[in-house]
Formats: C-alpha cells, sequence, structure tokens
C-alpha cells in the first residue's frame, strides 16, 4: 500500500511517500480501507520531535490520527463491525498511521460513520471531537446555565467545543481573530472578543470553565476570569502531575513535568480554582455519543480545506502556519464517485462501496 513515512524526526520535515506492506489485523482490530485523513498540529509536533518523551514513535514511521473510511477486514475476536461498514476513528497513541491507504485499528476505538456526513467530513471529527468531548463532558462536567470561555474559537477544537458547550447548555464565550468573528458566533458563542482589539481577561469575569489551546501568557491571563471553584484545562501545556501518573512515564520525566506545571498550579490553587492538562485519549464509544449529535444536527463539522493526497506536505505546512478556520482534510478518495474498494478481492468483501453523497463542504478543495 501507499504510506507516507516520517524517515527521522526534524522540524518542517517532508515525509516521504512510500510502498510498505499492508497491516497485519489483530483479532480485536478493524482493517480500514482510509476514504480521508484529518491532519492536525499534533502530528506537525511528533514530525518536528516535540513529543519524544511522550510518544516516542521511531521512524521510519507513519503519522496521521484520524480516519474516515470502510471496513477492509476484520479480526477474529471483532463483533461490532462487518466488512463494508461506513466508519471513522481516532486510532490509539502508539497505534497512529492514517496518512495511508490502510490502517488497522482497535475496535474500541472505532465508531460508525455519521450517516448525514462525506468521508472528508466525517475524517474532520475524531480527535478535535474527543478532545472537546473529555475536556467539557469528561474533565470539567459541564452543566447547563454554566458560563464557559473556549479559546481559539475558529481553530478545530474551538469549532467542535463552542457547539458541544451549547449543546450541554453552557453559556459559551471566545476569543477570535476579526476576519472570524462571524464565524464563531454562528456557530453558539453568544460572546466573542477580538484578540487583535480586546484582552479577554479585561472584558469577561466569573467563568465555570476555561478551555486553553493557546501559549503560557494567555493560559495565566485565564485564571482571572475563573470564578472560585472553575476550572482551567489546557490542551496546550503545561503537562501536569496527573496526566504523567497516567502515562507511566519515568521517574525523571514525572518530576520534570512536575517542576514545569509547578507555576500554574500554585497560582490555580491562591485563586481556588483547578488546574488540568488533558491529553486526549481514543474512544470509540464517545465517538460513537459525538455520531449520535452530528446526526441530530446539534453539531457540524468546519472544514477550511481539503488537500488530495499527493500534496500531503502541502498540508501539514497549510496547519503549521496557524491559519486553518476549523479543520484540514487530506482525501485519497473523491467524494462524489462511487469508488470500487481496492480490497474487493478479498474473500467476503463487497465489490463496490455505497455511493457517497456530494460533498458539502465549507471549505476549499485544494486541487
Amino acid at each position: 500500500m501507499k504510506a507516507y513515512l516520517l524517515d527521522a524526526y526534524g522540524k518542517g520535515r517532508g515525509l516521504r511517500l512510500a510502498d510498505v506492506s499492508e497491516p497485519a489485523i489483530g483479532p480485536d482490530d478493524v482493517l480500514i480501507e482510509i476514504h480521508a485523513a484529518g491532519v492536525n498540529l499534533l502530528d506537525t509536533k511528533i514530525r518536528d520531535g516535540a513529543f519524544k518523551p511522550i510518544l516516542p514513535y521511531k521512524p521510519p514511521v507513519i503519522l496521521g490520527h484520524d480516519v474516515a473510511g470502510l471496513v477492509a477486514g476484520v479480526g477474529a475476536h471483532v463483533t461490532r463491525f462487518q466488512i463494508g461498514d461506513a466508519v471513522y476513528a481516532r486510532p490509539r497513541d502508539g497505534r497512529i498511521g492514517t496518512f495511508a491507504e490502510f490502517i488497522a485499528v482497535d475496535q474500541a476505538d472505532v465508531a460508525r460513520k455519521p450517516a448525514n456526513l462525506s468521508m472528508q467530513e466525517a475524517a474532520s471529527i475524531p480527535l478535535v471531537g474527543l478532545t472537546a468531548w473529555q475536556v467539557l463532558v469528561e474533565q470539567a462536567k459541564v452543566a447547563p446555565g454554566q458560563k464557559v470561555l473556549i479559546h481559539a474559537g475558529s481553530g478545530g477544537v474551538g469549532t467542535f467545543a463552542i457547539q458541544l458547550a451549547r449543546h450541554l447548555g453552557a453559556h459559551v464565550a471566545t476569543t477570535a481573530g476579526t476576519a472570524n468573528l462571524g464565524l464563531v458566533r454562528d456557530l453558539g458563542a453568544e460572546i466573542v472578543v477580538d484578540y487583535r482589539k480586546q484582552d479577554f481577561s479585561e472584558e469577561l469575569t466569573g467563568y465555570d470553565v476555561v478551555l486553553n489551546s493557546l501559549d503560557a501568557r494567555t493560559l495565566r491571563k485565564s485564571l482571572k476570569v475563573l470564578k472560585p471553584g472553575g476550572a482551567l484545562v489546557s490542551i496546550s501545556g503545561p503537562p501536569d502531575p496527573a496526566f504523567a501518573s497516567k502515562q507511566g512515564l519515568s521517574w525523571i520525566f514525572r518530576q520534570a513535568i512536575r517542576v514545569l506545571s509547578a507555576g500554574i498550579r500554585r497560582k490555580a490553587k491562591r485563586q481556588g480554582v483547578s488546574y488540568a492538562f488533558l491529553f486526549m485519549h481514543a474512544s470509540g464509544e464517545q465517538l460513537a455519543a459525538i455520531t449520535a449529535l452530528i446526526e441530530s444536527g446539534a453539531i457540524r463539522p468546519v472544514i477550511d480545506r481539503v488537500f488530495p493526497f499527493d500534496r500531503l506536505n502541502e498540508a501539514l505546512a497549510y496547519a503549521e502556519a496557524g491559519r486553518a478556520k476549523g479543520k484540514i482534510v487530506v482525501s485519497l478518495i473523491s467524494s462524489n464517485v462511487a469508488p470500487s474498494l481496492v480490497t474487493s478481492k478479498r474473500a467476503g468483501a463487497p465489490t463496490a462501496t455505497p455511493k457517497l453523497r456530494p460533498a458539502t463542504l465549507p471549505s476549499k478543495v485544494v486541487r
């Protein structure tokens, strides 16, 4: 199969398209023929080597954390899926690799694709959807009537988190640039702070939850908007001791993380609020709950651009530039035709995929 390989860590390093062996299927695995894959800043950070202490992948390695496609094979213990099912997933850490034609994913990480989304739209959801869910539902336990501030509302996580917080009944504020104010209001933000002209820490007060995805300065200033008992959850760091313990990191790394996060934890404690770092985890069960929200119309995907698979390195560079509104996707198979299933020669596999509706993406298709 074709796949993009990271041959060695390096900032801005291009991935190499190569022919590699198709992944083996374990007893609990689902083999997915990939139709589309999401592109995330996490991919660029892993490529650059920023996550080597936490995610020590050994090159050559296939990157990519979001997938939508068709089930092409199943392991002996798989009961939830069958060949031909349309699915999506965020493969668990240690088993990523969606920048390829196929990937084997543990069935626990997989969910059926929302019926009202194209493959491209579905591929934009898993990582950002699970991140927002785990911050707002699992960690902060957002309740109706609470006030939630979501930073970078026009980004991938932000566009999803605004919609989820509104669905949970929260009053939502967000920060965004001048050009994106209309977008975030349309997604449900009731208060929008133009970070180019306003200081959010002077405009907002009495918030229950802040979701931070920005820099250390924004993180510190976010403490000012929280009321006593509030929660500051960051997906951009610094990691905290609870995360280090959960990841099973060595004693040296645990101590280093304790020191790195000591300042923000101390300031949070003085203000009577909590600080937590969240590094999202794969969950097919949570994705299934997200599917239900998407099919009900409560949440819609926001895609900036769709790149063809042979321009993946351009897609990564575009993601790294930080200008995207919503998500960036690479497409392996066009969404407005009925492609033949690459795996149709396998025993028991169907000869063709179901027809997919033409994409109605709020995006630019890069050709």
